[in-house]
């Protein structure tokens, strides 16, 4: 069983890839800020911690925003005996905005997301007391958020994010299932048992990547999967995506994919032999 990052890392791609990186549109959003050069914590606590704080800033409640670093305390808790739970809400309480203070308090929130995600690594991760953000990281989270914030103006309005693939009023008890029995249940199965996306907007799907590099084909055969599984969940909300894309706010770049460019052939392979429904 794997998550869908996971699964993309077991297994060996077609040359090229499933979908190559050129099949996507290049979409320059030139706003003439030039990012510091240092930073001093890790792209992935950056990544997530833009992700989390858009959503945030764009009027999510801050608990739905942080809900997986929420839910990754409570499991180092439960599960580990970690006292996280007092911690992750104290961080929490302290994240108003865009302010440094704020800033600060998600980059150490976000520590915790490893806990959910991929528990067997977390013990051997940094934690939020190791999470310090000097001032030219702390600049450019801003500047990656409010590129964010333009991105989704235009793109926009966000219809749902940080979205799974169980089927419109899951059955817990059936997806637990599924894990001991095979199958699939929703998007999910017994071969990709975890896995959440983004964003959703009208009719595109979209996943945030924050590294200095562009895109490449375990990205874009990250975002098939989500559509796919997306389909598989019966939820409506999928119906209407036409669309791949990804935003990076480091690079302000947009990149998409109109799904029709996809052959039947490849979203077959895809079903049968990465998530092997």
């Amino acid at each position: 069983m794997a998550s869908v990052t996971g699964r993309i890392k077991e297994i060996k791609q077609p040359r090229g890839g499933y979908i190559k990186v050129s099949a996507f549109d290049t979409i320059p959003m030139d706003d003439d800020v030039i990012l510091n050069s240092e930073e001093n914590i890790s792209a992935s606590v950056i990544g997530m911690a833009v992700d989390y704080l858009t959503r945030f800033v764009m009027g999510n409640d801050i608990k739905e925003a942080f809900k997986i670093s929420l839910l990754g305390a409570n499991a180092a808790e439960l599960l580990y005996g970690k006292k996280s739970i007092a911690v992750a809400t104290k961080l929490l309480k302290g994240i108003k905005g865009l302010d440094d203070n704020s800033i600060i308090n998600a980059c150490k929130l976000v520590t915790f997301d490893v806990w959910y995600r991929n528990p067997l690594v977390a013990p051997n991760s940094k934690g939020y007391s190791e999470i310090n953000p000097d001032k030219l990281t702390i600049e450019n989270i801003k500047t990656l958020v409010n590129r964010s914030i333009t991105f989704f103006e235009k793109y926009g309005p966000v219809l749902q994010d940080g979205f799974d693939f169980l089927p419109e009023n899951a059955d817990r008890s059936l997806y637990e299932k599924m894990l001991k029995t095979g199958g699939s249940y929703g998007g999910y199965t017994v071969t990709v048992e975890a896995g959440d996306g983004d964003f959703l907007t009208d009719d595109t799907l979209w996943d945030f990547k924050v590294s200095k590099s562009k895109p490449t084909n375990k990205h874009t055969l990250q975002l098939l999967m989500y559509w796919i599984m997306g389909k598989h969940s019966g939820k409506s909300i999928f119906n209407n995506i036409t669309k791949l894309g990804i935003f990076n706010p480091r690079l302000n770049i947009v990149y998409l994919l109109d799904i029709k460019n996809i052959s039947e052939d490849i979203i077959k392979a895809v079903e049968d032999n990465v998530i092997c429904y």
